[in-house]
């Protein structure tokens, strides 16, 4: 069975696939863009040094004034400096001077020099011949307009990125708030519909109890633990959605008694132990019926793994002073790796029957009520599982 969170995450990739097809195309079309608007600079600066070299052998003065007006001065945008052969700084054009250097011209002609290092990086410098056989060299880099229009489609995509991942994490709360809600109202209406039938049961097990006839009847003592169990798990439901309370408890015996419930009522070719690395008076903070629940939805899916044949090691170790790990083992099928990150997933399961709450209830229950944590240690497909329970001490 598929869950549905599967084909959300199958939806996220697409939406994510489509997301970097359109950034690579933004990127490509800006970089033409970059690419053309670069060669007319390019052009723009190679007319401005042939309007240079023309104004050296201009016949009159009306043709210079006209280089001056028309060509010279139609650069308004690319940064340009003049310099002799020997780099000794001519002229300069479109270069924006910091303000507190205007009226020093020992600090501008530092400054212009550092910027013709830095129009080397970018473009070979244009010669322009002079006069005697002598050179100047027309220096350049791209334009303010240029360098913005090459850098925006990664400040386009970063500003997205950052969009798209706070919707994500807003998406992921709502739904998780969702989620929250459908998981508190199904158990409240769980525990609402439980309460009746179950006081029902009670009168009339303390009026059978009460009864001559099934004195010291071996099914009575039975039924009484059924009628007690359907009060814990009335109260479990009841404790979702809300704050449950922690308590110390002794661990090792707690998950002893969820055990010895367990054990009466699956098959007898199950066999479980308990082992622990520690002394007997460890305790941990957990809530009883809750964590009962946690390892019965545990045993009953290793049962199920095992086809009602097999061993469940139940192992408690200390974890430094803060925690204690509860490793449940069982001799089943095993879960293939592509599918461990799957299994705590509502819905996920692989019965024919079954609505795949289980692990996904146990795991909410130790996460989110214990603070602790609920994940698969260990896997092998044909040798069994191993589920790691970390609680806080």
């Amino acid at each position: 069975m598929i869950p549905i969170y599967s084909q959300k995450n199958r939806i996220k990739l697409v939406v994510v696939i489509i997301a970097l097809i359109i950034g690579a195309a933004t990127i490509t079309y800006t970089n033409i863009l970059v690419s053309k608007l670069s060669e007319r600079e390019q052009e723009l600066v190679q007319l401005y040094a042939k309007g240079l070299r023309y104004m050296i052998n201009a016949p009159s003065d009306d043709n210079i004034v006209f280089i001056e007006e028309e060509i010279l001065s139609s650069n308004t945008t690319v940064p340009v400096i003049l310099t002799d052969e020997n780099e000794n700084i001519l002229d300069s054009k479109n270069i924006n001077l910091p303000e507190n250097i205007a009226d020093k011209p020992d600090k501008i002609n530092e400054y212009l020099q550092r910027e013709i290092e830095k129009m080397k990086e970018q473009h070979e410098p244009i010669v322009v011949p002079w006069a005697e056989g002598s050179v100047n060299y027309v220096f350049y880099k791209d334009s303010e307009l240029l360098s913005q229009l090459r850098y925006y489609p990664y400040v386009q995509l970063i500003v997205i990125s950052c969009f798209a991942l706070v919707a994500y994490f807003a998406f992921s709360y709502s739904r998780r708030a969702e989620q929250n809600r459908v998981w508190v109202g199904l158990a409240k209406e769980t525990a609402h519909q439980l309460g009746t039938p179950l006081s029902s049961l009670m009168a009339w097990y303390e009026y059978i109890k009460s009864s001559p006839k099934f004195e010291n009847e071996p099914i009575l003592e039975e039924l009484g633990k059924d009628v007690r169990r359907l009060e814990i798990i009335t109260e479990r439901f009841s404790n979702i959605g809300s704050v449950p309370s922690l308590r110390d408890e002794n661990i090792l015996q707690v998950t002893q008694n969820a055990i010895n419930y367990l054990q009466n009522r699956i098959s007898r070719k199950v066999a479980f132990s308990i082992e622990s690395t520690f002394s007997p008076d460890i305790t941990a903070k957990v809530n009883v019926s809750l964590y009962d629940w946690v390892i019965e939805n545990i045993c009953k899916n290793a049962v199920d793994a095992m086809e009602g044949r097999g061993s469940i090691n139940i192992q408690l170790v200390l974890l430094g002073k803060s925690s204690i790990a509860v490793d449940i083992t069982d001799t089943g099928k095993g879960i293939p790796k592509s599918k461990i990150d799957s299994v705590f997933l509502p819905g996920f399961t692989t019965k024919k029957r079954g609505w795949g709450l289980g692990l996904a209830l146990a795991k909410r229950i130790i996460d989110n009520y214990h603070e602790g944590r609920l994940y698969v240690k260990w896997s092998e497909v044909g040798k069994g599982t191993t589920f790691r329970i970390v609680l806080n001490r």
